[in-house]
Formats: C-alpha cells, sequence, structure tokens
C-alpha cells in the first residue's frame, strides 16, 4: 500500500499542477493562508449541483452546504490505510471547532469512491460505529465519477492484499480494493475551491482503536512512522480557520 500511495500523491499533484495559485497574502488580523509547500492555495468555482446521497437516503449537493466552510475528502468505508486517518483527523478538528464555537460554520464530508459497495445503510453503519459525526455521501458510479472528476480525484479498483481482511461489516474477506487521491479539499463560504492538500494525514501514531483495526500493515507502519510531506490535524485546522476568518485553537487531540 506503500507504493500505491505514492502513484496516488503522484497523479493528483500532476493533475493539480495546472491551477493557478492565488496569493497568500492576508490582513495581519486574520489567520494567514497555508504557506507555500502545505498545499495548494486557489481560487476557483466548483460543481455545486452534481447529485449524491447521503447516510440517510438523502438527496445532497454542494449547493447545500453554501454559506458554510466545506471539509470535504475522498474516503471509501473499507480502506485500511489512509481514510481511517482522515476520519479520525476530521474528529479532531470537530472537537476544537466545538470547543471554539464555531462547529455550526464548518461542515465536514467524506465523499465515497467506493460505489459499488459503499451503500446508504453502509455509511450509516460507518458513521455508528466509527464515529464519523458528519456528512458521509454516496451515488451510483456515474454520479460519483461526475462529482469528482473536476476536483481532479481519480481512483480505481486494485486486487485485494493479501491475506484478505475482513469486512468490518459484513464479516466476509474482502475481494478487491480501491486506489485513490489523497488529502482533503476546502471550499470557502461562497461555494469556492481554495485549498487542496494532496497527502496523507499525519496523526503521530494516535488514532482511536476502532478506526486502527481497519488498518492494514501498510496503513499501521504509516500510522507509527509517518513520512514524506504529510499533514497533521492542527495545520488543517490552520487552513480552516484561514476561510473562517478567525484563529481556532487546536486541541492537539
Amino acid at each position: 500500500m506503500r507504493r500505491r500511495r505514492a502513484v496516488r500523491r503522484l497523479v493528483a499533484t500532476v493533475a493539480l499542477g495546472g491551477l493557478a495559485v492565488v496569493g497568500a497574502g492576508c490582513g495581519s488580523s486574520a489567520p494567514a493562508a497555508p504557506p507555500s509547500g502545505q498545499g495548494l492555495v486557489l481560487d476557483r468555482p466548483t460543481p455545486q449541483h452534481a447529485s449524491l446521497v447521503d447516510q440517510h437516503g438523502h438527496a445532497v449537493s454542494l449547493a447545500d452546504l453554501r454559506g458554510k466552510v466545506v471539509v470535504l475528502s475522498p474516503f471509501l468505508s473499507l480502506c485500511q490505510d489512509e481514510c481511517p486517518l482522515v476520519t479520525g483527523a476530521f474528529a479532531a478538528m470537530q472537537r476544537d471547532l466545538r470547543a471554539a464555537g464555531l462547529a455550526d460554520r464548518v461542515v465536514f464530508v467524506e465523499a465515497t469512491v467506493d460505489p459499488g459497495r459503499d451503500s446508504v445503510a453502509r455509511l450509516a453503519a460507518y458513521q455508528k460505529e466509527f464515529g464519523a459525526d458528519w456528512e458521509l455521501w454516496t451515488g451510483s458510479p456515474a454520479q460519483v465519477a461526475a462529482f469528482w472528476k473536476p476536483f481532479g480525484v481519480e481512483y480505481q479498483r486494485v486486487p485485494e492484499d493479501q491475506p484478505a481482511k475482513t469486512d468490518w461489516w459484513t464479516g466476509q474477506p474482502l475481494t478487491y480494493d480501491v486506489d485513490h487521491t489523497d488529502g482533503y479539499i476546502l471550499l470557502d463560504a461562497r461555494g469556492r475551491e481554495r485549498y487542496v492538500e494532496v497527502s496523507a494525514p499525519n496523526m503521530e501514531g494516535r488514532l482511536d482503536r476502532k478506526l486502527s483495526g481497519l488498518l492494514n500493515a501498510g496503513g499501521l507502519h504509516d500510522l507509527a512512522h509517518p513520512q514524506g510531506p504529510e499533514w497533521t490535524p492542527a495545520q488543517a485546522l490552520g487552513a480552516v480557520s484561514w476561510l473562517l476568518g478567525t484563529a481556532v485553537p487546536a486541541g492537539g487531540s
């Protein structure tokens, strides 16, 4: 999985390379934009009306979230390396936003790249089992592809590593995995794409026991020994603070 992760980063970096970078200057009274080398600062429109469904079976789109900062990430509920870390990072960020009284201004969204398995019922079970107390989106293969294409997010089915891990929901052996673009995307309250981070999260060895149970050997190694350009929940919270226009203290959890 370490080789696959490197490939995903490369694909995402090349895909994003043509975007115009926006100046990072901000007034001294507001949080600064993320520094160069920590992701890509930009300012471009996003597809607001591409429709998916959430973990409750309700039709959703990015247009529904206008007025809030959106933290968006590709994910699959059966991921064995990066996605459980993203879920853990989102949980830590959400706790800090709640402690600062700003949770109502930010929406977290994990949207699937595995529409063949991530049904509404599975996403509802994932939320309950792993504490993902935010938006979880899925749809038909065509809907998911249409949703992710404008963001440059790529994904593909690949053979499952052997010995295969067990599906946490059905108890059956997994038959395939999905390689996908790493990282997260930030949208501002106008619905514009403002920041893209295409590396994996660095949880500094700390992750909820249930989430760490989803990791394969490569994922456990990366949790304990993070490498390369990676982002911490505190860094992501700093980027969110920039879009909120007010600093959100990181609790370090």
